[in-house]
């Protein structure tokens, strides 16, 4: 099967009224990690043990983040990826909190938070996207992508690999 490009989902940022709606359908967890730059604690997440091959989409908007076979185990307590579904489907913002300067990760179309990337990694890329399993919605083989814009999807919406 061809390879799913990001240029087959729209990047444009969701409206007032679509950022209201999406932020209204989250549990306060999940607004606290994606809206308000929380972080969740190690070891909770269900992503972390997540095996199944599939796709990792944005918990807010549903923009596809992460392809299952970029996770790996970095013994973090968060799940880890070497590479982004597409580097336009990121952006990287200076994150000074805590006293320290990382590297946020956060959703290109959005802007919800999604965690840290830091260039400890194993190869390909040396680089590890430590992720909050909760800014993340795991979309098995198979399954309908989200479509929470109404925007459209490749492949029908179906996830296929």
């Amino acid at each position: 099967m061809a390879e799913v490009g990001s240029d087959l989902f729209d990047l444009a940022p969701p409206t007032g009224q679509q950022r209201r709606d999406l932020a209204a359908a989250l549990t306060d967890e999940e607004r606290s990690l994606l809206l308000e730059h929380a972080e969740e604690a190690p070891f909770c997440g269900l992503s972390l043990y997540e095996k199944r091959e599939g796709i990792y989409c944005c918990r807010l908007c549903g923009l596809p983040l992460f392809r299952a076979g970029a996770k790996f185990e970095s013994g973090t307590g968060w799940p880890s990826f070497t590479t982004p579904f597409s580097a336009d489907h990121l952006q990287t913002i200076e994150d000074r909190r805590y006293g320290m300067v990382r590297a946020e990760i956060v959703c290109a179309r959005c802007g919800s938070h999604q965690g840290h990337v830091f260039p400890d990694g194993p190869p390909p890329t040396g680089l590890r996207y430590c992720i909050n399993s909760g800014s993340l919605e795991f979309v098995a083989v198979g399954e309908t992508l989200p479509d929470r814009l109404g925007r459209g999807a490749p492949e029908g919406l179906v996830w296929r690999g």
